[in-house]
């Protein structure tokens, strides 16, 4: 079993930035890749960014450019840098683990907020 907690979420104006974390607990020796989705509200849950256990990273479009995915050297803390964000990317983000076995575990959530 694996534990994550997002934390670092927030109210910014459009433009700022915010960084969010997440805390893995437990099992967390065969984490694979780490995740961060977004849920705005009346939207499907929607990928924004991935790190694999080699440090690879993707991302979504609309966030090339402005979002950063990161990994601490013991690989329990994820993070998702935000710069330059928009009214747009007000959604509650979610941490993601996936497993070497492809076990999927799921944080609680942040709300991030833009205004404009």
């Amino acid at each position: 079993q694996v534990q994550l907690v997002e934390s670092g979420g927030g109210l910014v104006q459009a433009g700022g930035s915010l960084r969010l974390s997440c805390a893995a607990s437990g099992i967390t020796f065969d984490i694979n890749t780490m995740a961060w989705h977004r849920q705005a509200p009346g939207k499907q849950r929607e990928l924004v960014a991935i790190i694999t256990r080699g440090g690879s990273t993707t991302y979504a479009d609309s966030v090339k450019g402005r979002f950063a995915i990161s990994r601490d050297n013991a690989k329990t803390t994820t993070y998702l840098q935000m710069n330059s964000l928009k009214p747009e990317d007000t959604a509650v983000y979610y941490c993601k683990a996936i497993t070497i076995l492809g076990s999927n575990y799921w944080g609680q959530g942040t709300q991030v907020t833009v205004s404009s």
